[in-house]
């Protein structure tokens, strides 16, 4: 009985957090009837409705939202006491659930996770890629990976890149057919490709010129949200592009897209952090991934000798 109860709770805790039934029930590897079915026999139980639900979302009744209020801390106890056998387990185990922005996901995480799986196989890691910010609390991720400018006070960071480098690039078929900038007002000429953020604002492209950072207003006949299909719009002639650095340095290393304006781009930006909240307990499989992050996450080669060349170039152009 008391199984039965515990697992219809965490039903509705799945529910509420997901703000879908869909999305709920793809979480807990049950069908989307099986679940409707678990909260309609939970509600009766109780004799209150919990959830009120529409075509387009599903939120928590004030009943449901003070039961939440209980569950959460409950619940959060509950994964501790399960993640404390894992002292006197030889490796950590279970499941690990982090939110990540593109990025990450593509040039950071990718090249590592063989290696962190060969090293933790009895971790299951699902890495949710999404470029907009979601609260880790109410989406019961474990930890997320943002801009450090991004995480919120409470929370505890570890940095897990380098700073961010910026690049202006176009291809050589572009070139060809346009005069190539000379200085970054010179993109007022071009047709300047744009990554929109989830949040409607575009990336700002931003340069140092002279002893302060300022910012061009460029235009351009193509706008995405995703960095990879403008990287591959550029590569086609399209036109021309900024985009960190991570994106497009393999086509730079075999020519197939050309830097621009090198001596102005901007100091780099702060990096990337992993998050998670500080009145969380620190499970083992966090853990584990942290210290593998720390590890694996190196400063890059030859950084130091790249800023000293973007000094010196900068110095020439302006003699």
């Amino acid at each position: 009985m008391r199984e039965t109860r515990f697992a219809k709770l965490s039903a509705f805790v799945a529910v509420a957090d997901c703000g879908s039934f869909t999305k709920a029930a793809a979480q807990l590897g049950i069908s989307t009837g099986a679940l409707s079915h678990t909260i309609r026999e939970l509600e009766e139980s109780l004799g209150v409705r919990l959830l009120n639900r529409t075509t387009r979302s599903v939120a928590p009744t004030d009943a449901g939202e003070r039961m939440l209020t209980r569950l959460r801390p409950l619940f959060d106890e509950f994964e501790a006491a399960v993640d404390s056998v894992n002292a006197f387990r030889d490796r950590p185990a279970g499941q690990l659930r982090i939110t990540v922005p593109p990025p990450v996901a593509s040039f950071v995480l990718a090249p590592l996770l063989a290696g962190f799986m060969a090293q933790y196989p009895e971790i299951v890691l699902e890495v949710s890629a999404d470029p907009a910010l979601t609260d880790i609390v109410v989406s019961r991720y474990d930890a997320g990976i943002r801009l450090g400018h991004r995480v919120a006070r409470d929370m505890i960071a570890v940095r897990v890149t380098d700073d961010l480098r910026v690049v202006v690039v176009a291809s050589p078929d572009y070139l060809a057919r346009h005069p190539q900038p000379a200085k970054p007002q010179d993109l007022h000429a071009h047709n300047c490709i744009r990554l929109r953020f989830p949040s409607g604002a575009f990336l700002p492209w931003r340069f140092a010129v002279g002893d302060k950072v300022v910012e061009i207003e460029v235009e351009g006949s193509l706008i995405a949200n995703e960095a990879g299909l403008l990287v591959q719009a550029a590569l086609g002639g399209a036109g021309v592009l900024y985009v960190l650095q991570e994106f497009a340095a393999p086509m730079i290393a075999t020519g197939q897209l050309v830097p621009l304006l090198e001596a102005w781009m901007p100091p780099p930006s702060e990096g990337f952090f992993l998050y998670y909240p500080s009145r969380r307990q620190n499970l083992a499989a966090l853990r584990a991934l942290i210290d593998f992050l720390r590890t694996n996450f190196k400063a890059r080669p030859g950084s130091a000798e790249r800023k000293q060349r973007r000094i010196a170039v900068r110095q020439s152009t302006t003699r």
